[in-house]
């Protein structure tokens, strides 16, 4: 065995995780004037070198790496990797970190190098597990040993759901696969998770742990790397996995490998948990106490490789290294990658041949123990190792276009997670190029064009990392929440809600509504985060609405009610059909006093809009001189909002007298045929908010939609609810409803035609009811008339006469003059307010005198139909006359007993007052059954009746009438 001349005091301090065995070393090394400590990791170095340098300046300490290398002039403390300790520098202190790696398949042999050879002039410490006791004791006779008890407890937890892990958890795998599956299941349930592997580079590392110490994640997905002396604040340990590739097989881990990874749970005084997650099976009862009480088989064999080289020739290099061991402790380690790569570098013939001295074997040594950073195929690392050989050999470097072009190859920040990781072990293998004396021309060139590279690449899989396992606006706000600090929500003109810069959603009126790209457990997050930011933003809204005046607010037709464009309440039954309740829309996190403010300013907006549109109805409703009989009408008005059907309240009307229906119609109550109603209330304004409050007061969930303004008729839902159609001011006709105002206008025109005898629609009527002789028709059928549809030729109109000044043409002695029978749905009330033709303006027809009667229909004979023979034309004789549709309308009620139209007085209209008699027209009793009289004996006549009244006849002919000549020939004639 090789002596490195160390004679100081050698010390093994063993122990359990959180023993503070690594910062009891950095102590140590402190307290001499030069010292180097060798570590298992490159990650642990970086960790162990900063801390070093926050104490010393980084004047003095140096960090060597295979891929790092920062050696100043005045270099007194080295941290290094266990393979990259200068051993021959002669410092005061030696020290190396997790020394049962000794026991390590892969590089075990190393650790037990230095076991056996590493010396500090002063002092050399060992630190690792228990379970090294015996084998140090062995193999280092006169070793120290201090033994250090954890600081805090662990226990095991058994096994936990990754939606239920608790924070500051570390979720330890063994395949990337895993790994990343674990994190995207964690960013959609808990924010994301921070990344660390042993692949990662330093800078990656650091990025990601500071993701996770500084809080913007919570729980750390981790390779067993973070088993290595890692000093993380974690309180809970899962494993997903219990196997792992130990480079040639998989296997389980050893109960001391699962205690050394579980061990980071619970730092210095914090106690700690272990258990599993995922697809990983229960620990066995007997391995998890191990780990709980630290109690583990000893370790009996070590890892050993010669390292006593013979450099003479590649035949004689490999057998040293192939050379056994008889120590009982020592267990030669199988084939390393430097070894196999040596020795198919070295069959090749055009190397074989360069390997003619000492110098030659041992630089092929230095260039295959290259770490195989790429992890491709041994045949391909083999090819790049002897191209770099036959380069030193040759011109004794590297040459600096080649290695530019490998360089640049690499240097490329874009791609997926996959390919910068890629890419980052690629630049490993020209760092560790770099970091070697003499290989290179420009050493700080390249050294420096290496480590930026990386960094680049570094930076960019951070960045890929936490763009893929983060979710940056959930963990930033997890941060705050937990750190109890204030938000504060900007909200801009879109009504987007950003707090800390991510944005969370956005505020419609008093309510959020947060991003739906959020997961559950996200959106969980980001609605408490932006409730708590809002609460300021909430009042100062509340005030504005407040105070802004009803101009701002308006009302849906479904009860939404508006404040500008943002919805902020809708209406809801009350305890009166008219006084309708708002609810507010207002988050409860908002607060009761933004509910309460917001809620009593709907309402005031309501009260206000109710009272201004149903001004006359209210008035009405609250006129004490309204009493009787009219006060109930009234009442039923208010009920239904302004319109009843007159056939609803028939008996009511009826029993009015004259005085109370000018107290109605002084509030502009109308008396029509079919409907009693205020005009005023027909205008689209107050039929929208009738149609509202009338379906909040009937439960119906969707209410009909207004009819546009202008409208005369419009189409009839069948599937509109019962009522609809009176509500808009509409009443229902055939296929088509018509306005009520303008059917009262109908109506009147209606009484002065023959229903009996029937009659034609005249150019009044269609322009009233805006429709088509074929609609017309229909519309006429749901009034009660029949429609008889016929064809004739077509009248040409005749040429203009010469103006006269007779009077019109009377029509023929006998013929009857219009009859006017009530059309169905009429009661026997309907005309008793209106003894002229029109129901309005009643009062002023009935002080004029009454007509004289006519003589019955039956006394004379019904005339029949007058036909004017069309006037002759140059029109040739074998032509077809040219033809036109027309419909004769006749009253044909529904069933028997149909209403008639009766006066007040009792009497049948078209008799003089005081000589109405129960004869009917004619003013004597019939012997036969009349119309207006009764049978002899005394029954009475149950026939329907027919009315007349006839107009005045105008002594002027319209002179544009097509008719005026043939008018004026019949009077000649």
């Amino acid at each position: 065995m090789k002596d490195l001349g160390g004679r100081g005091r050698v010390a093994a301090v063993l122990g359990p995780t959180n023993t503070g065995k690594t910062h009891y070393a950095i102590d140590r090394m402190l307290a001499h004037r030069t010292g180097v400590i060798g570590l298992p990791l490159r990650l642990l170095a970086r960790e162990v070198y900063d801390k070093i340098v926050a104490i010393r300046g980084p004047s003095v300490v140096a960090l060597v790496t295979g891929e790092e290398r920062i050696v100043p002039p005045r270099t007194q403390y080295w941290v290094c990797t266990v393979e990259a300790m200068p051993l021959e520098n002669g410092a005061d202190f030696v020290a190396i970190d997790e020394i049962q790696l000794c026991a390590d398949p892969e590089r075990g042999h190393v650790f037990t190098d230095r076991l056996l050879y590493a010396r500090g002039l002063h002092e050399t410490l060992f630190m690792g597990a228990d379970t090294m006791r015996n084998a140090i004791a062995a193999l280092v006779p006169g070793a120290e040993f201090l033994r250090r008890e954890r600081f805090s407890q662990l226990v095991y937890a058994g096994s936990k759901k990754i939606s239920r892990m608790p924070g500051r958890s570390a979720i330890v795998g063994f395949s990337v696969e895993n790994l990343y599956a674990t994190a995207e299941l964690l960013r959609r349930q808990k924010g994301g998770a921070a990344v660390v592997m042993g692949a990662l580079s330093p800078r990656t590392r650091n990025a990601q742990v500071e993701l996770y110490q500084n809080g913007d994640v919570d729980v750390l997905v981790a390779t067993d790397a973070i088993g290595m002396g890692l000093n993380l604040d974690i309180k809970h340990v899962a494993f997903s996995g219990l196997r792992k590739f130990d480079g040639r097989k998989m296997r389980d881990l050893w109960p001391n490998e699962l205690a050394q990874i579980a061990g980071r749970a619970g730092r210095h005084t914090a106690d700690g948990s272990f258990g599993v997650t995922g697809e990983a099976p229960l620990l066995d009862d007997q391995v998890a106490e191990a780990i709980v009480n630290h109690r583990f088989a000893p370790v009996r064999k070590v890892m050993w490789r010669n390292s006593d080289l013979d450099f003479g020739s590649a035949d004689r290099l490999i057998a040293s290294l192939d050379e056994g061991t008889r120590d009982e402790w020592l267990q030669k380690a199988r084939q390393a990658d430097d070894l196999g790569a040596f020795k198919a570098i070295s069959a090749r013939p055009e190397i074989a041949e360069r390997l003619g001295d000492a110098r030659a074997v041992r630089l092929l040594w230095d260039v295959c123990r290259i770490p195989d950073f790429r992890g491709i195929s041994h045949a391909e690392h083999a090819e790049l190792l002897g191209r770099i050989f036959e380069f030193l050999h040759e011109t004794r470097r590297v040459p600096d276009d080649w290695l530019a072009r490998q360089v640049k190859r690499i240097d490329r920040p874009q791609g997926d997670i996959d390919t910068l990781s890629k890419r980052l072990a690629y630049i490993r293998t020209w760092t560790y190029v770099a970091q070697r004396n003499g290989w290179v021309d420009d050493v700080a060139h390249w050294r420096g064009e290496t480590r930026a590279v990386e960094d680049r690449l570094s930076d960019a899989l951070h960045t890929a990392l936490t763009q893929r396992f983060v979710d940056r606006r959930t963990s930033v706000l997890l941060r705050r929440l937990k750190q109890r600090e204030s938000l504060v929500a900007d909200v801009n003109d879109q009504g987007e809600v950003s707090v800390e810069g991510q944005v969370l959603g956005r505020i419609e009126g008093f309510r959020f509504r947060q991003d739906e790209t959020a997961s559950p457990d996200e959106a969980k997050t980001l609605k408490q985060a932006a409730l708590a930011a809002l609460k300021p933003e909430f009042h100062l809204r509340a005030d504005r609405m407040y105070n802004a005046p009803d101009t701002e607010f308006d009302l849906t037709e479904q009860g939404g009610l508006m404040w500008g464009e943002l919805a902020v309440g809708k209406l809801t039954k009350g305890d009166e059909a008219m006084k309708p309740v708002p609810e507010a829309f207002v988050d409860e996190e908002a607060g009761e006093e933004v509910v309460q403010k917001v809620q009593r300013r709907l309402q005031h907006f309501i009260d206000r809009r109710i009272a201004a549109q149903f001004e006359p109805l209210l008035a009405m409703s609250r006129d004490e001189g309204v009493t009787g009989l009219a006060r109930g009408v009234a009442f039923q008005l208010l009920e239904n909002f302004g319109i009843v059907p007159r056939g609803e309240i028939a008996e009511d009307v009826k029993a009015l007298d004259q005085e109370a229906r000018g107290l109605l119609r002084k509030h502009g109550v109308r008396f029509g045929q079919y409907t009693i109603f205020l005009p005023a209330l027909l205008k689209p304004a107050p039929t929208r908010l009738r149609l509202v409050m009338w379906g909040l007061w009937k439960g119906i969930d969707v209410f009909p939609d207004s009819p546009p303004p202008g409208l005369v008729t419009i189409p009839v839902d069948p599937a509109a609810p019962e009522g609809h159609a009176t509500m808009a001011g509409y009443k229902p006709a055939g296929q088509r409803a018509i306005r009520i105002d303008m059917l009262e206008r109908l109506a009147d025109l209606l009484r002065n035609e023959n229903s009996r005898a029937g009659f034609e629609a005249n150019p009044d009527m269609l322009s009233i009811s805006g429709l088509t002789l074929e609609q017309f028709a229909d519309l006429m059928g749901g009034l009660g008339y029949k429609a008889e549809k016929g064809e004739r030729v077509k009248v040409k109109a005749a040429p203009e006469a010469p103006k006269t000044t007779d009077a019109a043409p009377k029509p023929e002695e006998g013929a009857e003059p219009a009859a006017s029978t009530a059309p169905e749905g009429a009661d026997e009330t309907l005309l008793q307010d209106l003894p002229g033709d029109a129901v309005e303006g009643a009062e002023a027809r009935e002080a004029a005198p009454e007509p004289a009667p006519e003589p019955a229909a039956e006394d004379v004979g019904e005339p029949a139909p007058e036909t004017v023979a069309a006037p002759a034309d140059d029109t040739p004789q074998d032509t077809a006359p040219e033809m036109e549709v027309f419909y004769t309308f006749t009253w044909a009620p529904r069933g028997r007993g149909a209403a008639r139209p009766r006066r007040e007085d009792g009497g049948q209209r078209g008799a003089p007052k005081g000589k109405r008699n129960e004869g009917g027209k004619g003013g004597g009793k019939r012997n036969d059954r009349g119309k207006g009289g009764k049978r002899q004996g005394g029954e009475r006549d149950t026939k329907p009746k027919t009315y007349t009244f006839k107009p005045e006849k105008s002594d002027k002919v319209d002179p544009d009438n097509p008719f005026a000549a043939l008018a004026a020939l019949k009077d000649k004639t």
